[in-house]
């Protein structure tokens, strides 16, 4: 009988694999043995009937070689270290270019050498290199291929707006600021401005400070920088972001539909991370500008640890520039500073001193193969002091008034690679801010402290595991405590209340999705389950991403939350911290400060092709909770104090064209914004953060080294509420308002231009110059409008707030 088909009986009947190959049997024939002998011994048999060697391994693996060249050859197998199967066609290259494959069982054999180094390679894992010593042994080689997964980066829709930012499948939008280009009015990758320039993300005041995000207001967004909660986000009282722009690599903007991950946010989340993807050489870079100087140094300390520094402060304590002029005009007009001098009758004096700094620290560290440590510190401080002072009828008047405003933050995360499939990463993070005002008078001898603190601290726990090239599951852990103090102190009279109120919530998170690049659809489903220990309470907040690939060009998108919120911002007094920074942080009691709530769905279309761009987005927005003292209102409802919730819905287009060099685009805003508020007798009027209209167009060439751009903005007026002139009683004004929000003032609109200029020395050193002008035309811009009585002409006035006037800046920067 043919040898083959006998070892083909006893594979049979016995469950075994004979491992041979075809010239070492060709034409051999015999005697089968009897079925009854044992395995071992029908090996025997064969070994003696035939010139063959026959090696067993555990009962399921029979090597076959000839006797004369047993030792002349190395065998082996190749496996799976995930699921220890065999790999089939592994590919074995030897140093003399030798190549053999493994077959189904994962085996393979090559004759010895003198020194027998190989490679052991397949598709989808990590090649393997071994050295089989030139012994004796007929034992053969184990071998175990690690998988190898490669992350592809999510598709994304190249330069929406300008080269760094693009868009992902999750619908958020991502800033790269080492690859940005350039925007109307921007010379830097500011992240709190350039998301302005994003449909549906407005400033109702011009302010970094005063952020809307399709109708809410700022402190319902969440900013995180590095996984630190951000209290405070702006220099100069709002009118610079308070985070470097030389320093991040990635800031994710979500507008609706964010991972269960985020929460304590009814509106967007602003994630900012200053962690590179990939590993980067040293580098050094300072720059300067008309309001401030700043510096930023990396230094590898190891092929595994680097230190990353920044520090940036304003150049005023110097030099008032006509940039650092212009903003002074526009933060303190229409407060308690420039009453002071529209009180006096008489020439007054005044000293003003106004600085700010914000500094960095990253400390990163791997350790061995899989863990990963990083620290991360930042200290952002502004500080105000100004002396004023009349004479009038030989009585001395005088005011020195301190406004200091500061946020530290840290954060310590450790990231462990388990394995291929599963990573975990924890991080403990802690931030503090405090707004802190004092105020001393000559002519009443009082001092008035006003003071609002926050602390908080958390522990985050996340896991993730990829279950398939197409699936991944992710589930965590979050604690977090916040404690708000607010203290106000006069003397003469003498008066002290301080109120300190602490919230602890936990939160369980699951979260899955599913990415198909061949069908074109991205699905996430996840959920966070809130459980706030004051109140004894859960809260579910479901979260849904869904995008799918009509067509190469077209694609529809489909995103929905519900969130929460347990900390807001609100306003006593408009002439608080002397009405320039009139915010304080304060938190839930779940009765009269309700816990905020949201939910929104919304429905995106986009279309590229042939370099055009169209994107239209509807969206339905509703937050419950909120209250009258958080909204600002400078009307009959300053001093009421009542909650309801706003809802608000729209539609958000994009259209944009890129011509070799030149990119243009131009984008509108449909936003329809009312409050409800059931116990009062106007239950429904516009919000005071409505922009009904808002059209943005820009024109953008970059060449070379060489970018330029030019754009406009114009916002219908926000709602304003004039007095009823028809019940003033001029004898004795009194305030009667029409309905609140029934008017609206003046349109805005501006004009905005900036240039940058870049080249490189011989020995590697980088110049930058930039050149921006804020309001090309000079126009004079009403962004709010309010009413009171003046106590020196005894009637009613307007008051009038006004955007910035033309405002030029320049920068230069050099890096090596």
């Amino acid at each position: 009988m043919p040898f083959k088909k006998i070892i083909i009986e006893i594979e049979q009947q016995h469950q075994v694999s004979f491992n041979y190959t075809e010239d070492n049997i060709a034409g051999l024939e015999l005697v089968p043995p009897k079925k009854s002998l044992s395995l071992t011994e029908k090996l025997e048999y064969l070994a003696q009937k035939t010139h063959l060697s026959f090696e067993n391994i555990s009962n399921k693996f029979i090597n076959v070689y000839k006797k004369e060249n047993e030792e002349s050859l190395i065998c082996g197998y190749v496996y799976s270290n995930t699921d220890k199967k065999p790999i089939e066609n592994a590919n074995i290259s030897l140093s003399n270019k030798t190549q053999v494959s493994s077959d189904a069982n994962g085996y393979f054999e090559f004759k010895k050498e003198d020194k027998n180094i190989f490679l052991i390679s397949h598709v989808g894992f990590e090649t393997k290199k071994m050295t089989a010593d030139n012994t004796d042994s007929k034992d053969c080689l184990q071998l175990f291929l690690e998988p190898e997964i490669t992350q592809l980066q999510e598709i994304k829709t190249n330069a929406i707006l300008a080269s760094g930012i693009s868009k992902s499948k999750d619908g958020s939008f991502e800033i790269k600021p080492k690859k940005f280009g350039i925007l109307p009015g921007l010379i830097e990758p500011d992240a709190l401005q350039t998301m302005q320039q994003i449909p549906g993300v407005n400033s109702i005041d011009e302010s970094v400070s005063s952020i809307n995000v399709r109708g809410g207001t700022h402190d319902q967004n969440l900013f995180l920088w590095n996984g630190i909660r951000m209290f405070q986000t702006g220099h100069f009282f709002g009118l610079i972001s308070a985070f470097n722009p030389n320093l991040a690599h990635t800031i994710s903007i979500y507008k609706n539909g964010s991972s269960a991950f985020y929460g304590e946010s009814v509106s967007s989340v602003v994630a900012i991370s200053s962690t590179p993807e990939t590993a980067e050489k040293n580098s050094f870079s300072a720059g300067i500008n008309m309001i401030n100087a700043d510096i930023y140094g990396k230094y590898n300390l190891s092929k595994k640890s680097y230190i990353e520094i920044s520090a940036r402060k304003s150049i005023t304590d110097f030099v008032e520039t006509p940039t650092y002029k212009e903003y002074f005009d526009k933060v303190f007009q229409n407060t308690t500073i420039t009453d002071f001098s529209n009180k006096q009758n008489v020439d007054y004096q005044s000293d003003k001193k106004f600085g700010f700094y914000d500094a960095t620290l990253k400390y990163v560290q791997k350790i061995g193969t899989k863990d990963q440590i990083v620290l991360d510190l930042i200290t952002i401080k502004d500080n105000l002091e100004v002396f004023q002072s009349a004479t009038l009828n030989d009585i001395n008047r005088s005011e020195n008034n301190i406004l200091r405003q500061q946020n530290y933050g840290g954060n310590l995360a450790w990231k462990r690679n388990w394995n291929s499939f599963n990573t975990t990463k924890i991080n403990i993070y802690n931030s503090a801010y405090e707004l802190r005002a004092n105020q001393r008078t000559t002519l009443e001898d009082q001092i008035v402290v006003q003071e609002n603190t926050v602390y908080n601290n958390g522990f985050n726990l996340e896991n993730n595991h990829i279950i398939n090239p197409k699936f991944t599951f992710n589930d965590g852990y979050q604690f977090n405590e916040i404690g708000v103090t607010n203290l106000e102190q006069v003397t003469n009279p003498d008066f002290y209340r301080r109120v300190k109120e602490v919230l602890r919530t936990h939160a369980l998170i699951l979260e899955g999705k599913y990415n198909d690049t061949i069908s074109r659809i991205y699905f996430t489903a996840g959920t966070r389950i809130n459980y706030i220990e004051k109140f004894k309470k859960y809260i579910v907040e479901p979260r849904m991403q869904f995008s799918y690939g009509i067509t190469k060009s077209l694609n529809a998108e489909l995103l929905g939350e519900l969130k929460s919120q347990n900390s807001q911002q609100i306003i006593n007094l408009q002439k608080d911290y002397f009405g320039i920074e009139k915010r304080r942080w304060t938190i839930s009691n779940n009765t009269t400060i309700p816990i905020q709530k949201s939910r929104q769905i919304s429905l995106n279309l986009s279309y590229t092709k042939n370099s055009w761009l169209f994107d239209i987005e509807n969206f339905y927005k509703k937050v419950v909770g909120i209250t009258t003292s958080s909204q600002g209102f400078q009307n009959q409802l300053e001093f009421v104090k009542i909650t309801g919730d706003y809802e608000v819905w729209g539609t958000e287009m994009l259209i944009q064209k890129k011509m070799n060099h030149f990119l243009t685009w131009l984008s509108y805003t449909y936003n329809h914004n009312n409050y409800k508020f059931s116990t009062y007798e106007y239950p429904i009027f516009p919000n005071n953060f409505e922009l009904m209209h808002t059209a943005s167009w820009a024109g953008i060439y970059e060449k070379n080294n060489f970018k330029i751009a030019l754009g406009t903005k114009w916002t219908s007026g926000r709602p304003k509420t004039p007095p009823d002139n028809s019940q003033i009683d001029h004898s004795n004004p009194i305030l009667v308002y029409n309905r609140p929000n029934s008017s609206n003032v003046h349109i805005f609109s501006q004009v905005n231009f900036s240039s940058t200029y870049k080249w490189e020395t011989a020995n590697g050193i980088q110049y930058k110059l930039g050149i921006s002008i804020l309001n090309i035309l000079n126009r004079k811009n009403e962004i709010s409008e309010y009413y009171r009585i003046s106590s020196l002409t005894n009637s009613i006035e307007e008051v009038e707030t006004f955007s910035l006037q033309r405002t030029p800046n320049m920068s230069f920067r050099v890096s090596f």
